[in-house]
């Protein structure tokens, strides 16, 4: 099959001046007509946490049924010496103390619940990674730490339900008993099919049963039989990888029978159908090194799901795209500390009023609520910090 490609640094309708590289540019005229997704943040949301607690690098979010937004953190990314002086014995001083791994936010961003960590019947993660939650309000967590071949699923009030997957076993991604180091989890209710972006060791999407972890499929790049074989480092002049790269970020499968993946160092998104054939890609921000420009994907919640909202955590922004058509309409974010900006922004979900949240790994260390808008007319292609008018 020829590749369908779309390479989009920015699309409008609009004219747009390349300065430099693909991913440097400017608009030059307005956009006549163009209407987006618009954004504010909520630079008070979630309100403050009890206990001297703080968040170490928060590296998942998801919403149930309820828009109650859950967050997952790592406990061990909190220095000791610079931020959890409480924790340490003797404590060396009042504040601060790592919150519990996975943290429940109510709308209003009150704290409402908190579990996690090493219990009995299953395997904690060394590094965990991703949390979402199923079509049932059930909790998955992946892993992307040495020995995290394995996936855990919660209820929403931290109950063990199901360990899927053998830990502590080597990359393969013909495995079907195991995983490599998962990204993400997502899934398609009407199949009751969990979507494996699997991920860090291994280069392919799994789907399993998301009842009983039965293993029901695989691909990789491009539909092809995935490769374990290291590609190297990214290049964006050489022809297209057949396959994905580490890490496979996300597969998120959509209400119309498609599925959008995370190719993160290759700076793209393939687009398959649930089978595992493929319909085409985009490209983004090519220019990209490093860490990659296609982080996490979260879908708008109307039933055509008209919009995707794709973080990219090297490039500090949120791109709003039109999900038919894969181009990018606009962006919000910048790189920053302050309220609506981003330091590594790699989670990113939607609730029932269309609110996005996001969370930031490394030394970002926060969950922040973008509050929708409407839809507007787009003004500028860049909008920076989307910060309260």
């Amino acid at each position: 099959m020829t590749p369908r490609v779309r390479t989009v640094s920015i699309l409008m309708g609009a004219i747009v001046v390349l300065i430099g590289a693909q991913w440097t540019l400017s608009v030059t005229a307005e956009a006549d007509g163009h209407q987006a997704p618009h954004f504010e943040v909520d630079p008070l949301w979630p309100k403050p946490l009890p206990n001297h607690w703080i968040l170490g690098s928060a590296i998942g979010v998801g919403v149930d049924s309820r828009d109650h937004v859950f967050v997952i953190h790592r406990r061990e990314s909190v220095d000791e010496r610079t931020e959890g002086g409480a924790s340490v014995d003797p404590p060396t001083s009042s504040c601060c103390i790592a919150a519990p791994n996975v943290l429940e936010f109510d709308p209003e961003g009150n704290l409402v619940g908190s579990w996690g960590g090493p219990g009995e019947g299953y395997d904690w993660p060394s590094s965990n990674h991703g949390l979402t939650i199923d079509h049932k309000d059930n909790l998955w967590i992946g892993g992307n730490g040495p020995g995290d071949s394995h996936a855990l699923k919660f209820s929403r009030k931290g109950e063990f339900l199901a360990q899927f997957g053998i830990p502590g076993r080597e990359a393969d991604s013909h495995a079907k008993d195991h995983f490599g180091r998962i990204a993400k989890i997502a899934f398609d209710g009407e199949a009751n099919e969990a979507y494996l972006a699997d991920g860090y060791s291994n280069k392919r999407v799994a789907v399993i049963d998301a009842d009983t972890g039965a293993f029901k499929r695989y691909w990789g790049a491009y539909g092809n039989a995935p490769d374990d074989e290291n590609l190297g480092p990214y290049d964006p002049d050489a022809p297209l990888a057949q396959q994905f790269r580490n890490p496979v970020h996300c597969a998120e499968p959509s209400a119309d029978g498609l599925v959008y993946v995370c190719d993160r160092a290759n700076d793209r998104v393939q687009v398959f159908k649930t089978d595992g054939s493929f319909v085409e890609e985009v490209r983004i921000a090519p220019e990209t090194l490093g860490d990659g420009s296609t982080w996490d994907i979260a879908f708008s919640r109307d039933p055509e799901q008209k919009y995707m909202y794709v973080a990219d955590g090297k490039n500090m922004k949120v791109y709003v795209m039109d999900r038919q058509s894969l181009t990018i309409l606009t962006t919000f974010g910048d790189g920053g500390r302050q309220p609506g900006q981003f330091l590594a922004v790699h989670s990113i979900a939607t609730d029932s009023k269309g609110n996005i949240y996001t969370t930031e790994t490394y030394e970002g260390k926060r969950v922040q609520k973008f509050v929708y808008r409407g839809i507007e007319d787009v003004e500028a292609f860049e909008q920076g910090t989307p910060w309260p008018r």
